[in-house]
């Protein structure tokens, strides 16, 4: 049986995407979505591995039980509530509790035409590097669900394919959530020094090409630099090991394959491009301690 290496998928329509989920839900309007994520959702599927976007994506959840997100170079768990901002070509993955419930909104910059301000400058939240995240507590959950409300209500009772009023809802919605989030100035903290530059484009490649780059040389090509450079920038940016990063990503989406799919071992394997079976499970229970099966087995008995 010949076993595909896995390529990770790049969503140019948003009904592409719901496809992908997969979800019930279609959108007649390619540029502009709302899904209501209701608990015990049924048409859905639980775990999303890695994928990328060619549009934004707003989410403000709860209840979100064992929900787990990966982001960047970041695992997310232990969340109640919690607000993301995306940009479009960023990886991302997931992991839904049946539990979870709120707001998810899939949008194209088109569908704001009349909004004439340059978007990114205007609303930082959306970076293209990265992935903003915030936990929330209950109280600034229910301060913005009515906001998010307002968009789904003008969305739902639509009678075009425009969602004209849905839209500038949806802009009155994020100047909402912008003064929120001005407060963090998280796009403005860090990542000032050159080596700081540096570990940001890094990171961002190896979220990138983590399945088939797995060597500093490799990213210093990409980065045209030298990977003794790129070495030394990292650590002292870091703390850590260049190769650490890629390591680590690596072992984060092993473990959300081992614990939330039902793919074999051999398979796994395989989708992470490593040679065979065998090598896979050294390089895991190097890092780990536990073989992949023992891996699976005590996660599956917490």
């Amino acid at each position: 049986m010949t076993i595909d290496k896995n390529i990770i998928p790049y969503y140019k329509e948003i009904n592409d995407f719901l496809v992908s989920i997969p979800s019930d839900y279609r959108t007649t309007n390619p540029l502009f979505y709302c899904l209501r994520l209701k608990e015990n959702e049924g048409s859905m599927s639980n775990y999303k591995p890695p994928f990328r976007k060619d549009f934004y994506f707003i989410a403000l959840v709860t209840n979100a039980g064992d929900t787990k997100i990966t982001y960047d170079n970041t695992n997310v768990t232990k969340l109640n509530s919690f607000l993301v901002f995306q940009s479009p070509g960023l990886l991302y993955s997931f992991y839904r509790d049946n539990t979870a419930k709120g707001y998810l909104i899939y949008f194209k910059k088109d569908c704001l035409s009349f909004f004439r301000p340059d978007f990114e400058k205007e609303f930082p939240f959306f970076n293209i590097l990265h992935t903003h995240f915030f936990k929330l507590n209950q109280s600034k959950f229910h301060e913005f669900e009515p906001h998010f409300e307002e968009v789904f209500v003008a969305y739902e009772s639509s009678k075009d394919n425009q969602h004209k009023i849905a839209s500038i809802k949806l802009l009155a919605l994020l100047y909402q959530l912008k003064e929120f989030t001005t407060a963090f100035n998280q796009w403005e903290e860090g990542f000032t020094s050159p080596q700081q530059i540096l570990l940001q484009k890094f990171i961002q490649l190896v979220n990138n090409y983590y399945i088939d780059k797995r060597t500093i040389e490799e990213y210093a090509e990409l980065l045209f630099v030298t990977p003794n450079h790129l070495s030394q920038s990292v650590k002292e940016a870091s703390g850590k090991n260049a190769l650490s990063f890629i390591t680590d990503r690596l072992m984060t989406e092993a473990k959300s394959l081992i614990q939330f799919t039902n793919y074999d071992i051999a398979e796994i394997a395989y989708q992470l491009n490593f040679s065979d079976p065998a090598n896979f499970g050294k390089f895991f229970k190097k890092h780990t301690e536990l073989t992949p099966v023992e891996f699976r087995k005590k996660a599956s008995e917490k």
